[in-house]
């Protein structure tokens, strides 16, 4: 694994040191030298390392935390990789270089389905692939224009990444809309604060959010969310006043005056 960053010394200044961290995975030296070049001369990019070892790439993303992981197709073919990769660190932009074996709607079908939010040809042109990295991070997906005729050819329309929520995790995800803290989501919805975190990453995971904020406006864009919440169900909250849950007896109705 490759952990150096293009030959930097320890505590020099670049540039673009405040730019999207990039690592890669790919199997040629040569492709990763080329690489490692383009990303330290593109602005607002930063060139953090590189491995050719799949096993090695979970360990390459936890220690140097990268905005973007580019991975060769031929290396993750059923996006195995790109689930442990974001699985792990679900803020993590994943954009797959394709090689002409796998330039096909059912690859980029299953990519999209497995994380995937970029996908560029690795013949692309150097400014076309830093393209792909700024906007796949910023949009979360990008598909190169030369695979997109591809795709709708297959089915009509180009492929969404997007999975469905469940219904708690729409529910969460109104919550966080209207501000709440995992601590008051649990709360409300009476599970454990840990259920609220695990409904939290598969949300940021589902809609490709960099964080809470980013999926609540995501979930606005594509009319996920409404401006009119849906209710939480069961179990139910107890009518006001009745905190212990018991129930609120009627009021008395007013008795009648006796006829003499």
């Amino acid at each position: 694994m490759t952990g150096s960053r293009a030959g930097t010394q320890p505590g020099a200044q670049r540039p673009h040191d405040r730019g999207l961290g990039v690592v890669l995975i790919d199997q040629t030296p040569l492709f990763r030298d080329g690489m490692a070049n383009l990303v330290n001369h593109a602005p607002g990019l930063r060139w953090l390392g590189a491995t050719h070892n799949v096993h090695a790439a979970a360990k390459l993303v936890e220690r140097f935390g990268p905005d973007v992981a580019l991975i060769d197709a031929g290396l993750d073919p059923r996006g195995q990789l790109t689930k442990l990769l974001v699985s792990s660190a679900p803020t993590l932009t994943v954009v797959s270089f394709v090689r002409d074996p796998h330039r096909a709607a059912p690859y980029i079908s299953d990519a999209t389905a497995a994380g995937v939010h970029g996908i560029v040809l690795r013949a692309a042109e150097p400014t076309q692939i830093v393209e792909a990295v700024r906007r796949a991070h910023s949009e979360r997906r990008y598909l190169d224009p030369a695979l997109v005729s591809l795709v709708r050819g297959a089915n009509g329309r180009t492929p969404s990444s997007r999975q469905p929520l469940s219904r708690r995790e729409h529910q969460v995800l109104q919550l966080i809309a209207d501000g709440l803290e995992n601590q008051a989501i649990a709360k409300t919805l009476f599970v454990s604060v840990e259920t609220v975190r695990t409904h939290v990453k598969s949300i940021l995971r589902k809609l490709h959010a960099r964080d809470r904020a980013h999926a609540v406006a995501i979930a606005f864009r594509l009319a996920v969310l409404s401006t009119q919440p849906e209710p939480p169900s069961a179990p139910a909250r107890t009518a006001p006043g009745t905190a212990t849950g018991l129930a609120v007896p009627a009021p008395a109705r007013p008795l009648r005056a006796a006829r003499a």
